[in-house]
């Protein structure tokens, strides 16, 4: 089970436009970092659109890269492809 302190804190910025992931920074346990570094981001893209800036907290960045894929994913990789992959990598069959 994962506890409050096994959290760690990771700042994507996602352009939309281009379909590709411009930043990807961890803060570890620094929360308060996580947040000001988001606000700023927030700030610098408020009149762009195009940009998702998405601050996730999870277990590790191998967990966000699961249920945040979409912002992984390149050119023509699918889902279901990305997915098999991460189940190869880890050793876990179907």
């Amino acid at each position: 089970m994962t506890t409050e302190s096994d959290i760690k804190n990771f700042l994507l910025v996602y352009n939309r436009r281009t379909g590709t992931l411009e930043e990807r920074l961890s803060f570890g346990n620094d929360a308060d970092a996580a947040l000001a570094r988001y606000r700023d981001l927030e700030r610098e893209h408020r009149s762009d659109r195009s940009y998702d800036i998405v601050l996730v907290g999870a277990d590790s960045i191998d967990s966000v890269m699961i249920t945040h894929s979409n912002y992984f994913l390149k050119g023509e990789q699918d889902l279901e492809g990305y997915l098999q992959s991460m189940l190869d990598a880890s050793g876990v069959s179907m």
